[in-house]
């Protein structure tokens, strides 16, 4: 992997952190639960993101 490669792989990991927080604290937030669940698994999905990025390392 070239070092353009890692930054990249590096950047996407933390994109892909944050998204992760923010989806968890906002499910926690709201009170609508149809919303709430959307969030959760938007949160799900991100999880699953920031794994393979880090799979790639």
């Amino acid at each position: 992997m070239t070092s353009k490669e890692l930054l990249y792989v590096e950047d996407a990991l933390g994109h892909e952190k944050i998204m992760k927080t923010c989806s968890c604290q906002a499910s926690n937030q709201l009170k609508d639960v149809t919303l709430a669940e959307y969030m959760k698994t938007l949160e799900q999905q991100h999880n699953d993101l920031y794994n393979k990025f880090l799979n790639l390392l």
